[in-house]
């Protein structure tokens, strides 16, 4: 827009409509928390398929049960994960000290494993020295550049097996150079780290005296093993606490995770477990996230589950959560395929995400649509024992002819018939949490805007957009969107007091769907002579 209009003529003005588009957050991107046989310790990683956790945690474990649901949550449905490794306070990284040089002088440098872990003791690594030359400041040649290659090798059936190759070329000791090995390392390999190499004009010796004489894309040299003796890697004696894992979630925006698991809580007694389950609802209420409740070990059967939620060892009720009964088996490729207790959070994750993608976050992930897959019950519940599990908030998995295994239940850990809560159905509590979580993200544009009339109809404008469009999609009950929802933000939502204060107050309401959870059909007699 011109400042002044100085000469006849046409002037143009871009005129702001004032809509600011407030786009949808994602519904099902799940975390998971656990121990895994290797990968990063200090954040959450973003996955988006089996193949990215193998690569990145190494895959399948014995040891982790959240392994299998990671797994378990792509075949079911699951898009995008995000998961956290943690590991024992006593794990060791492998490592190896490696000579800089022929001179004893120049010490050595430490190579370790990227993470701690004994999967380290699988890496070997190869240094050789047919390099390219360079010229330095002073114009003398220097030949103290260095190729690397790490890879990780693991024993299958007797036989070596490559898990994964890297390769760097050109590296330097020196801290200016442009390819020092350190900072190399530290930004691009998965698998190596190294320590006190700053050697300039020096560089580690060649290897000559190895493991194996391979060959690693074109590279050909001879490859020591990482680890040995006292320097080999290990996972550590003492048990990892799952839940320290959890503040590194807050980590990862500006993305968000709309679903928790915790599978390892499967290992757990009752008495043990209530600890564990607790901290995650709360962590869960923090983040506007939805936690679902891994039954502990020892609740097998039906009057162990409803003794669990009603003693002395149940978790706290929060309908942020939700409990499913009973656990399942899976085929275990780690044990010639025979059957593995594990338990059901992985799987139900990636049915809530399949739902999302097709019907939408308000549809109930229930039902003869919302199929188990890869999976068998450890029990077959009749209606009966349904019926008294469910007025408890309890979610039955169910055996149907033609249908297979399904989620027959969505309530909430809040959802007993007794306590009549609002927030009883899983679905309207998700829902509400993707409509906060969305205006929370969406307005941010808000804050630090003049606060008067123009404001309020802006945010009326976006907000109801925002609304309507889910409306239009089939979120909300009503025949018309004035049945549906509301959007208030004027003079009686925010005062002049409040103006004083700074704040704005907007207030949104909706009209949720409910599941049909008992359908009633009533059938009568006819007389069999109408009368027209």
């Amino acid at each position: 827009m011109p400042a002044t209009y100085s000469y006849p003529g046409v002037y143009i003005e871009e005129i702001p409509s004032g809509v600011r588009t407030i786009a949808s957050v994602s519904t099902s991107d799940t975390a998971f928390v656990d121990v895994f046989r290797k990968g990063p310790t200090d954040r959450a990683v973003r996955i988006t398929s089996f193949t990215d956790f193998a690569r990145v945690f190494g895959g399948l474990d014995n040891a982790s049960e959240a392994s299998y649901a990671i797994k378990q949550y792509y075949l079911n449905g699951g898009s995008v994960a995000w998961v956290i490794r943690v590991v024992a306070n006593d794990a060791k990284a492998a490592r190896i000290p490696v000579a800089l040089g022929a001179d004893a002088a120049a010490g050595e440098a430490t190579f370790t494993a990227a993470s701690k872990g004994a999967w380290g003791n699988n890496l070997q690594i190869a240094i050789q020295h047919l390099t390219t030359t360079r010229t330095d400041a002073t114009g003398q040649v220097v030949t103290d550049l260095f190729n690397l290659a790490v890879r990780e090798v693991e024993k299958v059936n007797g036989r070596p097996r490559i898990v994964a190759s890297e390769v760097y070329r050109n590296l330097s000791l020196d801290p200016a150079h442009t390819r020092f090995v350190e900072d190399v390392l530290a930004q691009e390999s998965a698998l190596l780290r190294v320590t006190g190499a700053a050697k300039k004009g020096s560089r580690p010796a060649d290897s000559t005296i190895g493991d194996v004489v391979a060959k690693v894309g074109d590279l050909t040299a001879t490859f020591k093993s990482v680890a040995t003796g006292d320097t080999a890697g290990s996972d550590g004696t003492t048990p990892a606490s799952i839940t320290s894992g959890l503040p590194l979630l807050r980590q990862i925006a500006p993305f968000v995770f709309n679903i928790l698991c915790l599978p390892s809580t499967a290992n757990l007694k009752m008495d043990t477990a209530k600890s564990v389950i607790d901290a995650a609802a709360a962590f869960c209420i923090e983040q506007r996230a939805f936690y679902i409740i891994d039954l502990p070990s020892d609740v097998t059967t039906d009057a162990n589950a409803t003794g669990w939620i009603s003693g002395n060892d149940a978790p706290a009720r929060s309908n942020y959560a939700a409990i499913y009964f009973p656990q399942v088996e899976i085929a275990d490729p780690l044990q010639e395929n025979r059957p593995r207790r594990v338990g059901i959070s992985g799987t139900m994750a990636g049915v809530f995400a399949r739902t999302d993608a097709t019907r939408g976050i308000w549809k109930a992930p229930a039902g003869t649509d919302a199929t188990l897959r890869g999976v068998t019950l450890t029990r077959k519940l009749t209606d009966l024992e349904n019926g008294g599990l469910n007025p408890l908030g309890i979610n039955v998995l169910r055996q149907f002819p033609i249908y297979g295994n399904v989620s027959w239940g969505a309530r909430t850990r809040e959802g007993s018939d007794a306590e009549a809560s609002e927030w009883k159905y899983i679905p309207v509590r998700r829902t509400a949490l993707f409509i906060e979580e969305s205006l929370y993200q969406g307005l941010k544009w808000v804050v630090f805007e003049p606060n008067d009339e123009r404001l309020w109809a802006q945010i009326r404008l976006n907000v109801g957009a925002f609304m309507h469009g889910l409306y239009r999609r089939g979120a909300f009950q009503g025949k018309s969107p004035r049945d549906a929802y509301l959007v208030k933000c004027d003079g009686d939502t925010t005062t002049q007091a409040d103006i004083n204060l700074g704040i704005v107050n907007i207030l949104v309401g909706f009209a949720p769907l409910k599941p049909a959870e008992f359908v009633v059909l009533q059938i009568q007699q006819l007389a069999g002579q109408l009368v027209t």
